[in-house]
């Protein structure tokens, strides 16, 4: 049993850890309607466009808190127009390399109990904040 919060925290990220695997992330050929485009009729890579990743910066909520990036979404929203270029070609290239940048790797996850027993980490899930 698990009492200081350091070992709490590591007993619930072991556990969370493994219940996400490669078969429980999305297929690789599958993307938000809204970035979709034509190529996609004619099998070619799918292309992030400038203007969508516009239109979504643009309807971020901004009284949603920042992310583990320290950026808030008002400062996103307000940038929109400045970040949709560079921000297209990064995800353009993660597309197509299949890769992600570590720090989208990460989260600010809190443990929200569901119910039953408090010691089994099986019953609390986790929360991105």
């Amino acid at each position: 049993m698990a009492t200081k919060d350091g070992e709490k925290a590591e007993v619930l990220n072991a556990f969370f850890a493994s219940v996400f695997n490669s078969q429980t992330s999305y297929a690789q050929d599958i993307q938000p309607p809204e970035l979709e485009d034509r190529d996609r009729e004619q099998n070619k890579p799918p292309t992030v466009q400038e203007e969508a990743v516009d239109n979504l910066l643009c309807h971020l909520d901004t009284h949603k808190s920042m992310g583990p990036d320290g950026i808030h979404p008002r400062v996103l929203r307000e940038l929109a127009e400045e970040l949709a270029k560079p921000l297209s070609i990064i995800y353009q290239q993660s597309w197509l390399t299949g890769e992600v940048p570590d720090d989208w790797r990460l989260a600010n996850v809190t443990p929200i109990y569901k119910k039953s027993q408090k010691e089994d980490p099986g019953n609390y899930r986790p929360v991105n904040y």
